[in-house]
């Protein structure tokens, strides 16, 4: 998958099925596990985590794959992400967005289980509209993505939906440039703990000349980041650092460290 969202007008069953490949013959499942292709979908769902856990991807695949064409959104999911990182399957993007779409397209309940699973697709397949898929009718579809990830991010508070959203209006990808509702996005998402969205938030409030609060946002993103976002944010951080005056970078060290002590974000 390049990276990790609704599209109403998804695939229908049989093109699922097909897609899934449920016309072509099937592996044996575990004749000693109780479980046979007949079997109810939670069950099958429940085999193919057990068999995914043990190492035995093709079994996994196997009822994912059955468990999915009885409608088990867990399923679909799992069997999706297999797809998207060639975990256990030939990895095929495009599959992935079709299964993908298909839980996009059932929707999901207020207070639903199944939320997880939802939201994941939506993100994922935002992920997938940036770019396109190369070798597949998926173009590049910057609104779409922008959309997607808006319903993620505002229908369920998803901080990473609300960063990547807030980035896409802030570099006006897929619709308008809007400083503000950017700041918005990506303040939502930092008040979450998400580092880069403090990092990119932490850039453009310095940039509008709120240089402590700027480069403490940075500094407190630089500290908790994950390696591999801690390159670019070091980098952003680096420079704002040599742009600001002495005093304005003492003040910012002291309240990015009383932010990191008492946990704020």
């Amino acid at each position: 998958m390049q990276t990790s969202r609704h599209i109403r007008a998804g695939l229908c069953g049989v093109v699922l099925a097909v897609a899934m490949g449920f016309g072509t013959p099937a592996l044996a499942l575990d004749p000693n596990a109780g479980v046979t292709r007949e079997s109810g979908p939670f069950d099958l769902f429940r085999f193919g985590f057990s068999a995914y856990k043990k190492g035995r991807k093709d079994e996994a695949v196997e009822a994912y794959r059955y468990a999915a064409e009885k409608g088990h959104p867990g399923a679909r999911w799992a069997l999706a992400n297999m797809y998207a990182y060639g975990d256990g399957v030939i990895e095929n993007d495009y599959e992935a967005f079709k299964i993908y779409d298909d839980i996009a397209r059932q929707g999901v309940e207020p207070g639903s289980q199944d939320t997880g699973y939802f939201v994941n697709a939506l993100l994922s397949l935002a992920t997938y509209y940036q770019k396109g898929i190369p070798g597949s009718p998926i173009q590049a579809n910057l609104g779409a993505a922008r959309q997607l990830y808006f319903q993620a991010a505002s229908a369920f508070g998803v901080p990473e939906a609300q960063y990547r959203l807030g980035r896409m209006i802030l570099e006006g990808q897929g619709g308008a440039n809007d400083i503000q509702q950017a700041k918005k996005w990506l303040n939502r998402a930092r008040v979450s703990g998400h580092p880069a969205a403090a990092a990119v938030l932490g850039n453009v409030v310095f940039e509008e000349g709120q240089t402590v609060r700027g480069l403490a946002f940075m500094t407190t993103a630089l500290e908790r980041s994950p390696a591999a976002d801690k390159a670019w944010i070091q980098a952003m951080q680096e420079r704002a650092f040599s742009l600001a005056g002495e005093a304005d970078r003492r003040t910012a060290i002291a309240l990015a460290q009383d932010m990191l002590a008492k946990g704020l974000n």
